[in-house]
């Protein structure tokens, strides 16, 4: 297996964008499905690419998946603090699921954490179903930190996220 994990480059961003809104179609991850207003943000990779860093999950020049690494407080972080990196919108794409692409993209999520100065945690929330998703965390050392789940819907009262930290 030689997957390569690097930045996205633009002609990757419809592509990327698919895998996934498909991702998180097919896995039943969105309430309204087709007609969910997250999916254009799960498609919209070049917006993701310029307020934070899109990486690609690449084998034999595939795409695998990717992932939006967040470097800190701002326009694309949902939890991240003074002090704190976040994980967001880790998709693979069914085709390449089981093969390690989604633990590698993590991996490099974290090894970027690791190089900030300052960084002392690395935040991502998740949906409750995403089980294959929480086995990658916990296998790398992140916790639950249900003092942080929220709801990014507060009109739906049944629609809540968990989360995880990985203290560096």
């Amino acid at each position: 297996m030689d997957i390569i994990i690097r930045p996205v480059e633009p002609g990757e961003y419809t592509e990327l964008g698919e895998i996934t809104a498909q991702a998180y179609l097919l896995d039943g991850l969105l309430d309204f499905g087709e007609s969910d207003g997250y999916l254009g943000e799960l498609r919209d990779v070049a917006k993701r690419a310029a307020a934070a860093e899109v990486l690609v999950a690449v084998e034999r020049g595939a795409v695998l998946g990717g992932v939006t690494f967040v470097p800190g407080p701002g326009a694309m972080a949902d939890l991240a603090e003074p002090g704190e990196t976040e994980i967001r919108m880790l998709a693979v794409a069914r085709a390449g699921r089981g093969r390690g692409a989604g633990e590698a993209l993590v991996r490099a999520c974290v090894d970027r954490a690791r190089a900030i100065e300052g960084c002392r945690r690395i935040v991502l929330s998740s949906q409750r179903t995403m089980r294959s998703a929480h086995r990658i965390y916990e296998r790398l050392g992140f916790t639950r930190t249900p003092e942080r789940d929220w709801n990014p819907l507060p009109e739906l009262d049944d629609i809540m996220l968990i989360t995880y930290a990985l203290t560096l």
